[in-house]
């Protein structure tokens, strides 16, 4: 199985990324033979100039990778990464590189290459501190790979202070530095970024292709796997985890019932306590597979030793206090996730009240709990639902803008109760 073929529904996009790993590994070659430390030059031409002006290459120094939520951004970047670093003995015979079985591509897919490095956080946003580090390393030749390639998956979660960092390496790039970022939309990349770099946009995989991804990766049963997708509208990672994770599957539909929960006052701060505690419980059992993991770790390695009563040495309380705030940081993240994810949920419910109201031929999305959507249907109109979805839509915003999760869901279920 090549590394394309973790792309699921996006064949555009993988031409586009062969081509370029084709050009990319004719470029490493070329140098090879010729014995020269000079790199061709990478720097994109503008967005808008025509094949003639761009040039005869289709690789380029710096991509931005953006597409809705469970398109694969994170997982088309980590396959260019491997093909960029296959050393398969085929690519001399016209294959293309990307073959998944060699040492570069898989130490590149599992995370061990040495000149691939994979950046996410699990915290709300990534600091001056750490891009700079990224920059540094960015500016190093490859110790063993073809190209150093820099991964950031959520470039969308940069400060303004390290999106400026990161703006530098990209304007002067090091000769064989790739960067490759994801993204949800152009808009949450700097203007002077996304300018400098090659823009390939994803769409939502077909429910049809994730299902037979269950099916094949994940020995799904097809029943379910059918189901899960078509839950999920083509979210390859939550279709995923609806499928092996009871819990995922209780959360959600406890979230599906929440329409039908709120017909009073007392219903809907009731309901949003509800939804506001299961997020948390979310992050709470977060943190207790990885907080004690992580603190005992530092701990050990500040000199912590059993025989001294598990007393730090003195001048080392600063660092388990950043361990803490981080740890705290992540709670947060956690719970805003939890949260959106179930908003996800409930939009889709009410897309498919929309549907049934105006006579759609869209499939439906939550079989499961069909009785209520045709109950809510018949209660209301499309403009309440419409007024419904917009609620919901608004209760996004504002976690993204730290209001206080239990106000921000509590004021969505009294507006969905008016309609």
């Amino acid at each position: 199985m090549t590394v394309w073929d973790e792309l699921v529904g996006q064949e555009r996009v993988t031409e586009q990324l062969v081509a370029a790993a084709r050009d990319a590994d004719a470029i490493v070659t070329a140098e090879a033979e010729a014995g020269s430390g000079t790199a061709l030059d990478l720097t994109p031409a503008p967005p808008d100039a025509s094949d003639e002006v761009r040039g005869p290459s289709k690789m380029t120094h710096a991509w931005l990778f953006t597409g809705p939520p469970g398109s694969g951004r994170s997982t088309t970047a980590r396959a260019f990464a491997a093909a960029l670093q296959c050393v398969s003995p085929d690519r001399a015979l016209g294959g293309a590189p990307g073959c998944g079985f060699c040492d570069g591509c898989h130490t590149a897919l599992s995370g061990t290459h040495a000149d691939v490095e994979v950046v996410r956080t699990d915290l709300l946003s990534i600091g001056v501190k750490e891009t700079r580090e990224l920059v540094r390393r960015a500016q190093l030749s490859p110790a063993n790979g073809r190209w150093q390639v820099i991964v950031l998956e959520d470039s969308d979660r940069l400060t303004e202070g390290a999106a400026n960092v990161l703006l530098k390496a990209v304007e002067e790039p090091a000769p064989r530095t790739v960067w490759l970022l994801c993204a949800p939309s152009l808009e949450d990349v700097l203007p002077t970024i996304r300018s400098r770099c090659r823009h390939l946009i994803l769409r939502t995989p077909p429910v049809d292709a994730v299902a037979d991804v269950l099916m094949r990766r994940d020995g799904i049963e097809p029943a379910v796997a059918a189901a899960v997708a078509r839950a999920t509208q083509g979210h390859i990672g939550r279709a995923r985890r609806l499928a092996t994770d009871e819990r995922a599957r209780a959360r959600r539909a406890a979230v599906l019932k929440l329409p039908l929960r709120i017909d009073d006052v007392g219903g809907c701060l009731k309901a949003a306590q509800e939804l506001v505690d299961a997020a948390a419980e979310d992050a709470k059992q977060v943190a207790e597979e990885v907080d004690a993991k992580e603190t005992e770790e530092l701990r050990a390695a500040l000199g912590a030793a059993s025989g001294t009563g598990g007393r730090l040495p003195r001048g080392t309380a600063g660092v388990m206090k950043d361990l803490q705030d981080r740890q705290k940081r992540r709670a947060t993240r956690t719970q805003r996730d939890s949260l959106d994810l179930a908003l996800t949920d409930l939009t889709g419910f009410y897309r498919d009240v929309l549907a049934l109201q105006l006579g759609s031929s869209v499939a439906m999305a939550n079989t499961e709990v069909q009785d209520a959507v045709q109950r809510v249907a018949q209660s209301s109109t499309p403009e309440r639902t419409l007024r419904r979805i917009e609620a919901v839509l608004a209760c996004r915003e504002a976690l993204d803008s730290n209001v206080a999760p239990l106000l921000a869901v509590e004021a969505m279920t009294m507006a969905l109760r008016a309609g």
